[in-house]
């Protein structure tokens, strides 16, 4: 007897399970503009060489600077004044200028009219040091990957809850401090911090909130639960950015809002899944008896029987599992690999997309506040496609569709041929990976694996495997 099976008493969307959607969802609401928030942030407003010599009347009319600042070709084939060589001076009352062209010596004015300061204003990350403008960014999306990487051990070991909370903290608090960042490389290093809470969280959320909730309610959760949920946090940030106009303060405005989420302690429970796995089934019978009250439903005398419930009969608990078992049969090793490929390109597309906003045509806030619309919109579709096609298709179909969409950007009238480039990367990206999710097995219908040999064998291996049985190993099955 499953889990699932064993817990049916409680019903599938009481009052428990309604509270447990809401208020994981909520979690992960920050989730949403803690990375993208870069998009303001670290936003490149129009800027020259500062020029000391001339007084300030100078400084106010673009055009009167054209004597001391060479012209540049911008986008469009436009030409406008440079942004990194001034005309060196001719002689030392700086009413002349000679031909020959010398850096920025003496920094950089920036112009204030969209922003009072973004960490490009603050730390002059322009012209040779413009790279550390995306590379922050990378500085985010590494700390991104090093906590997918340990997330999964750190709640297998010590529970999804305290890792729910505890990573929530780490967002937070590191997101507060860099408020006060002092110089660009303190900033990344809180970035990256920031970015190793912002995943692991969201993970936690996750996977609490799947085993939590019922089989019913599990693709409403993660489709119109935190995916949408995540949507509405990036919806709030253009909305937040356009009243606030410095880096810091916006900063600390989207940051506080965790301290919000203190209480959800006291409301969320340890995942009971999690609880009999590590042998603790009276702390497992307590939240579910708990949840039984809040339905208004009658539990059973004795919930949990060892030795009728799977995954405790055998001493489960003493078991750890690793990353080594995603690869140690041929057959987690080809899902494992493919599914790895799959996210690996979809993240490439849906960031190089969200945080490319600024750079199109039209008002910045505008665009990234449609761009979240947008999302939201496709949650609810793939909610609903989810509902009535088999998972294989919603996921092929939408990724080769949007990789054709992509590829055909470089036909949109551009004026420089290199900024269509990453589309048409992104484009042949998915569109590889939409093919390659053929292969992945369907799971439309089929019961929540509690083991890794229950896990499915991809199509190109065997077109009519079936989930292996408990005790078989997985090779037992006939596929390799």
């Amino acid at each position: 007897m499953d889990y699932d099976e064993v817990t049916s008493f409680l019903g599938e969307w009481g009052a428990f399970q309604k509270a447990m959607f809401l208020l994981l969802s909520l979690s992960t609401v920050p989730n949403g503009y803690a990375g993208m928030a870069m998009v303001f942030l670290a936003d490149t407003p129009d800027h020259h060489c500062q020029l000391p010599h001339l007084d300030t009347s100078w400084q106010q009319h673009n055009l009167s600077l054209s004597p001391s600042l060479p012209l540049e070709e911008r986008a469009g084939g436009q030409w406008a004044l440079g942004r990194c060589q001034r005309y060196r001076r001719a002689n030392s009352t700086g009413t002349g200028f000679s031909n020959s062209t010398e850096g920025c010596l003496d920094g950089w004015h920036f112009d204030r009219k969209q922003y009072e300061s973004t960490i490009v204003t603050e730390w002059s990350l322009v012209c040779g040091d413009s790279w550390k403008v995306p590379f922050s960014l990378s500085v985010f999306f590494m700390g991104v990957l090093s906590g997918s990487f340990v997330s999964g051990q750190i709640s297998d070991r010590f529970g999804r809850k305290v890792t729910l909370f505890v990573t929530m903290a780490v967002q937070t608090v590191f997101s507060l401090v860099q408020v006060f960042s002092v110089s660009w490389v303190m900033f990344c290093i809180l970035f990256y911090l920031v970015g190793l809470g912002q995943i692991s969280n969201y993970v936690a959320a996750f996977v609490l909130g799947s085993e939590l909730l019922g089989k019913s309610s599990r693709v409403t959760f993660s489709t119109l639960g935190v995916c949408v949920f995540y949507a509405l946090g990036y919806a709030v940030l253009p909305l937040c950015a356009y009243f606030i106009r410095s880096w810091r303060v916006l900063l600390a405005v989207l940051s506080l809002p965790g301290l919000l989420y203190i209480p959800l302690w006291w409301l969320i429970p340890e995942s009971p899944r999690w609880l009999l796995a590590q042998g603790r089934i009276e702390e497992a019978e307590a939240i579910v008896r708990a949840a039984a009250r809040k339905n208004g439903v009658t539990a059973p005398a004795l919930i949990f029987k060892d030795h009728e419930l799977q995954g405790t009969n055998d001493h489960s608990h003493d078991v750890r599992y690793t990353y080594m078992d995603l690869v140690r049969t041929s057959k987690m090793r080809n899902v494992t690999f493919l599914h790895a490929v799959v996210w690996f390109i979809i993240t490439i597309s849906y960031f190089g997309l969200s945080l490319n906003t600024p750079n199109m045509n039209g008002d910045p806030y505008l665009n990234c506040f449609l761009s979240a619309l947008v999302e939201i919109v496709a949650y609810v579709v793939a909610w609903l496609l989810l509902k009535l096609v088999p998972r294989r298709a919603v996921v092929t179909v939408p990724m080769l569709m949007g990789g054709l969409v992509l590829c055909l950007i470089h036909f949109v009238p551009q004026g420089v041929y290199d900024k269509t480039l990453p589309y048409i990367v992104m484009g042949l990206m998915t569109l590889v990976a939409g093919l390659l999710s053929i292969l992945l097995p369907e799971t439309r219908g089929m019961p929540l694996p509690q083991q890794v040999s229950e896990v499915q064998t991809l199509n190109w291996f065997c077109t009519k495997c079936k989930p292996p049985a408990e005790k078989k190993l997985p090779e037992e099955d006939g596929c390799l």
